[in-house]
């Protein structure tokens, strides 16, 4: 891997495009050729994970709106497919409803470091973008490792959280370079797509903060529809801020950092393997990530612990990362209040870690009802539920070595008499490093359990199949991965909807 050192230049330096981080990150992405086969096949998992997650979204509210303003824009020939429609738009919004129906239940692959991230999101715009171009599958799986490639580089390398800048900037930067490896564009295309990605898409964490809100599944595809548009104006030679990062007006200077910014982004050299995507890791949970450990552990805790009305309080000891964002260090009263959306409560460690002590499973829907959140012995338990951050945790959360890297935490339950129940798990079962880490076969369950009742078993087999054969498939073979739904269910639904403009 190959240091780059990414800091503020005054205009008067003229840094030289081949010495910025946009341009390096475009290189990166035309250098991808040959693809690892590790990272091949994990991306075909990738692919079966995001329709599992979409598949079993199509029914919610922001996943059908979204699916309305893409529908309401019919392609002309060829365009790209929308989930759960069979109809094909132009492939910004293709990717716009597909993003929205992929990160609703907050439910696919998650990478964490210096920032957070969704890798997976990368996927539906390269995908409509390969549908609308007609590329190969080979084409979309050397765009999908080039994205994660890039996606993991900027997490590991650049906090954006600590500024209160939502983690989205980096994956539309990711997904220009996808794009951009997927169609064989020139360097200097690319480059110039980056800038305007990442000038479009830098947004605040407010969609993360207290009342949380649908955009939360919105930003994502935003991100990917602002990718597209940026590629295609990069495309017709339109050119871009610049330099984006290192700008004395720039992304360092006024969003991050600021003048004194000093950042070292690791990238590989052209010809070294793109392995990044092998880093990640996918959620067996519809949670937040930093919660799987924590759901997985009360799955543990919850045969020693009794009945749970002894129970006097509840501390969990984990990282800075996890009490600030989703513990009671974020300082957000929404984290405990049983009306809450689920958005909020799928970034409330207490509330989720109360329901996998009282249930011993989460579900996608159930585990959020609001009649669940509500439950008086709930909201009693919830309320006596705290986290603080551990030093250690916090450590071990940053650790260098992907081996040793943990994003769990312990639990300390006090109950009436004073006695204390305490335990630990740093990683969730489903992580690479866990108890039993998520396989092809366990994401081709994933599929199955949340696909049924929505596509029929002959259908999952077929999608299944295609999936499996990504690297074969010819470009009109791309439908295959959409699975064939109930139409009528979703026009049904979708006819409840007030009205827009489109």
């Amino acid at each position: 891997m190959i240091e780059h050192h990414v800091r503020v230049h005054p205009s008067a330096d003229r840094l030289p495009r081949e010495e910025q981080l946009a341009w390096k990150l475009a290189a990166v992405a035309t250098a991808t050729e040959e693809l690892d086969p590790g990272s091949a096949a994990m991306a075909v998992n990738r692919v079966i994970d995001n329709a599992s997650v979409a598949v079993a979204s199509l029914l919610r509210r922001p996943v059908a709106v979204a699916r309305a303003q893409a529908t309401a824009h019919r392609a002309t020939a060829p365009g790209a497919t929308v989930f759960g429609t069979g109809h094909r738009v132009p492939p910004e919004w293709a990717a716009w409803a597909n993003g929205t129906a992929v990160r609703e239940l907050d439910f696919h692959d998650t990478y964490l470091a210096a920032d957070y991230s969704h890798p997976g999101d990368n996927i539906p715009p390269l995908l409509a973008v390969a549908q609308h171009t007609g590329r190969t599958g080979a084409d979309l799986l050397r765009g999908i490792v080039a994205a994660y490639e890039v996606h993991v580089a900027l997490v590991r390398g650049i906090c954006l959280h600590a500024h209160r800048i939502d983690h989205v900037a980096h994956l539309s930067a990711a997904t220009a370079c996808g794009i951009g490896t997927l169609l064989r564009l020139p360097t200097e295309t690319v480059y110039q797509a980056v800038q305007q990605a990442v000038h479009t898409t830098t947004a605040t964490r407010q969609s993360r903060k207290g009342e949380i809100s649908s955009w939360k599944a919105y930003a994502p595809a935003f991100a990917g529809k602002a990718a597209i548009e940026a590629v295609d104006r990069a495309m017709r030679g339109e050119t871009s801020p610049s330099p984006v990062y290192e700008g004395e007006d720039g992304f360092l200077a006024w969003m991050l950092d600021g003048p004194q910014s000093d950042y070292t982004v690791l990238l590989p050299g052209a010809d070294e393997p793109r392995r990044a995507i092998l880093d990640t890791y996918t959620k067996e949970h519809s949670a937040e990530y930093q919660a799987q450990a924590i759901i997985d552990l009360a799955r543990r805790l919850r045969e020693k612990t009794g009945p749970l009305e002894r129970v006097r309080s509840v501390v969990l000891h984990t990282s800075h990362h996890t009490h600030n964002v989703i513990g009671s260090g974020a300082g957000d009263p929404q984290k405990f209040d049983p009306t809450a959306s689920r958005e909020t409560l799928d970034h409330s460690i207490p509330y989720i870690l109360a329901v996998a002590l009282e249930d011993g499973v989460w579900h996608h829907e159930r585990s959020y009802a609001p009649e669940r959140a509500r439950r008086p012995e709930t909201v009693e338990l919830w309320q006596r539920i705290s986290t603080v951050e551990d030093p250690e945790w916090t450590r071990r959360y940053h650790d260098p070595d992907p081996e040793r890297r943990a994003f769990g935490g312990r639990v300390v339950i006090t109950l009436d008499d004073g006695s204390v129940i305490e335990d630990e798990l740093a990683v969730a079962d489903a992580h690479p490093a866990g108890a039993r880490p998520f396989d092809r076969p366990a994401y081709q369950r994933k599929f199955r359990t949340l696909s049924e009742g929505i596509v029929a078993p002959a259908q999952q087999d077929r999608f299944l199949t295609a999936a499996a054969g990504l690297a074969e498939l010819h470009a009109a073979d791309l439908d295959e991965l959409f699975p064939a739904v109930d139409t009528e269910a979703v026009r049904t639904y979708d006819a409840t909807l007030p009205k827009g403009l489109f």
